[in-house]
């Protein structure tokens, strides 16, 4: 059984400003929240219609209808679960190796793709824009398929850490270099930047290193790559 005050704060959470107030945020599905609970993250109470998660304290685990379950879930189609968790304080950033910067991503989907794709490639630390869509947006998390528990991701003023950091910084661009034919390094900055605006002109001039994904078709009338796509394809050759 859920109560009222549980369904109007769980369903309250689908915004950013009450998951800010509340300090929490919600996970659904099987495999998701089996990886959040076997992390760092710290479970508020898990809402299920199946006698399963036998590993959850009985004290945070409820076994409700499936009505219910429809009733706090975010999904058209809702699950078999909820659950909810805290939100962790930011870690210190990891400044070493491969980084992925994100300026001003705004798709939920694309966002947890990409976090999904760092954690692909071993990639530890995401930085975000303060502009980038908010990493405990429901969709996101459904998005990340758990990759949100291994991933460090911080909210920074990009301008401000890019033009201070050691690290070599990369862009991609329409009109950058061929990045099969660029040699790559092992650590760097990589910036990806918003689906409709690109990278910002703030952010442009403290990239040296302009990169580009080319078109191979005939009539190459495709105006760009989603975002999401382009950061597979960037990754992978890095990583090569």
């Amino acid at each position: 059984m859920v109560s009222k005050n549980q369904i109007k704060l769980i369903t309250s959470l689908q915004q950013k400003k009450y998951r800010v107030a509340n300090q929490l945020f919600f996970a659904e599905g099987v495999k998701v929240i089996q990886e959040l609970v076997q992390s760092n993250f710290e479970l508020e109470h898990l809402y299920t219609v199946q006698d399963d998660f036998k590993d959850v304290l009985a004290l945070k685990r409820t076994l409700i209808s499936e009505a219910d379950l429809k009733k706090i879930s975010a999904l058209a189609t809702p699950n078999t679960c909820l659950a909810v968790f805290k939100i962790p304080l930011e870690k210190k950033i990891i400044e070493s190796g491969l980084i992925v910067a994100l300026d001003s991503i705004r798709d939920p989907g694309n966002l947890g793709t990409i976090l999904r794709l760092c954690d692909w490639f071993g990639i530890k630390q995401l930085l975000c824009s303060k502009e980038t869509v908010d990493i405990y947006n429901p969709k996101v998390v459904q998005a990340t398929m758990g990759s949100i528990a291994r991933v460090n991701v911080n909210y920074i003023d990009l301008k401000a850490f890019v033009s201070q950091s050691k690290l070599a910084v990369f862009g991609t661009f329409m009109d950058g270099e061929n990045i099969y034919k660029t040699t790559l390094p092992q650590e760097g900055i990589v910036i990806m930047g918003n689906e409709a605006n690109g990278i910002s002109e703030a952010l442009e001039k403290n990239i040296k290193n302009r990169l580009s994904i080319p078109r191979f078709g005939d009539i190459q009338k495709t105006e760009s790559l989603n975002v999401a796509t382009a950061a597979a394809i960037i990754l992978s050759e890095f990583r090569r």
